[in-house]
Parts: C-alpha cells; structure tokens; sequence
C-alpha cells in the first residue's frame, strides 16, 4: 500500500477538483453553444418562449403514437433535454387531436392550437440544384406527401428552358406550410433536396409601408375605405381611368 502524506493528498484532491470543474465548464460550454447556434424542429404550437418554458418532462415525447419527437441529447442540434424531431428520420405526422400539445404542462406548447394545420414547426424550403423536378425530372414525390398540398406545397409550370420532359416543379407557400418534414422524409435524392428551417431566420418581411394594390388580403396593410365619388368622377369618360383600375372601357 503506498502512503501519502497530507501535502500530497491535498494536491491530489486539488488536482482532481480542477479537472473536474475543467470538465463542467466544458460540457456546459458546449450545452450553451448548442442552444446559441443550433436549430431543430419543435413539436407543433411550440411557443416563442420555448426553450424557457419547456420542463424537459418528455410527457410530449410519450405522447407522440410515431415516435417522431426525443428529447435531446449532448450534441444534438437542440438544447439538451428538450424534444425535437429529425424530419428526414422520423417527421410529424400531423395527428389530428395533437395528443403532444395536450399533455405539454408548462404552456411550452400553446394549449390553443386546435388545427394541426395551424401549426408552423419550420418552414420547408428546396434546392433547385438537387431537386429533381428542377433538375428535368419528373418526380413529384413531396407533393403527393405533402398533407396540405395545393395550399402549402403545389405544382407550378416548369421553366420551358430546362427541360422537355418535366412538367411541373414544387414551389412552397410560406402561409400555409406547416414544417412537418414528411417532404424531407419522402425526398428521394441521396441528401434531401427540400428541408425544413427556422422560419424566423429564413423568412424575410416585406415592411408595413408597401402594399400590394392587386391583393385583398393584407392583413399588416389593409385597403383604405372606399369613399363616394365626386361628381367630376362620375361625369369623367370611362376610358380616363383605364390606367388607374385596369377595366376596359370598351
């Protein structure tokens, strides 16, 4: 048995709270860099607030019938404990009665998201240079996927210039998209070639002060009241205004 005086001891017991706390810095270092720089895809009505707000319970990720959410581990792409899924592993199924929102105790997801169509877990976006459909193939894979197709995901004309054979390409509708990934799942390219992101740091916003005249809906810049036309107005030939309303006089 070898035998240690008290100085040695005391160094040994230094030395090895030193590399302990090395280590916790280290690992807390990372936890931190992977809430600060990663993102994935949340359960469906996750809040603004989420990462403070989740408990890391898992009672999501027990309720989910497809497996699809778990919880996170060091270094997976989102913050530890908290539950996300991988689209191109396991997407959201989109389950009609959201059996994870109403389990989730905190309010990490928002009790009043009644429509799974309503909810906006990432937004999907495609690559031209690896999509098939783009590239002069027909595919069309995601769109028969896409549980809100026409609405979030639908088949525009294919650029004449690209190719003979294709037809239509998948163009998304950022209102409608729910994120739920099952366009990743399906992509049948070696690396998906339509993948869901964070809308917030993908979407842009086209500012308050510009309005598009030919759409009705505008919710952030409503159409100005309609006010009774002045007399000149109504004794002013039809055709002077053709510029103004785009009808016809003739």
């Amino acid at each position: 048995m070898v035998k240690t005086n008290r100085r040695e001891f005391l160094q040994i017991v230094a030395q090895g709270t030193g590399l302990a706390a090395c280590s916790g810095l280290g690992l807390l270092g990372l936890a931190r860099g992977a809430r600060s720089q990663s993102w994935a895809p949340r359960p469906p009505g996750a809040a603004e607030d989420f990462a403070n707000l989740c408990m890391k319970c898992g009672l999501c990720v027990k309720a989910c019938p497809y497996d699809t959410l778990k919880l996170a581990k060091l270094g997976d792409r989102a913050p530890l404990g908290t539950p996300f899924f991988e689209p191109r592993d396991v997407p959201c199924y989109m389950c009609q009665d959201i059996p994870c929102v109403k389990v989730c105790p905190s309010g990490a997801l928002k009790r009043d998201l009644d429509d799974i169509k309503k909810a906006r877990m990432g937004i999907a976006v495609i690559d031209p240079s690896s999509c098939l459909s783009w590239q002069g193939l027909r595919c069309e894979v995601c769109y028969r996927d896409c549980p809100v197709k026409d609405e979030a995901l639908r088949l525009a004309p294919h650029p004449r210039e690209l190719s003979k054979h294709a037809v239509f390409v998948p163009v998304i509708n950022p209102n409608k998209c729910t994120g739920c990934g099952l366009c990743t799942w399906s992509c049948p390219t070696q690396k998906p070639a339509i993948n869901i992101l964070d809308r917030e740091t993908f979407l842009g916003h086209i500012g308050d002060h510009y309005r598009l005249g030919w759409l009705d809906d505008q919710p952030h810049n409503p159409a100005p009241p309609k006010l009774p036309r002045t007399k000149e107005e109504e004794t002013r030939p039809a055709g002077a205004d053709f510029l103004n309303n785009m009808e016809d006089p003739i």
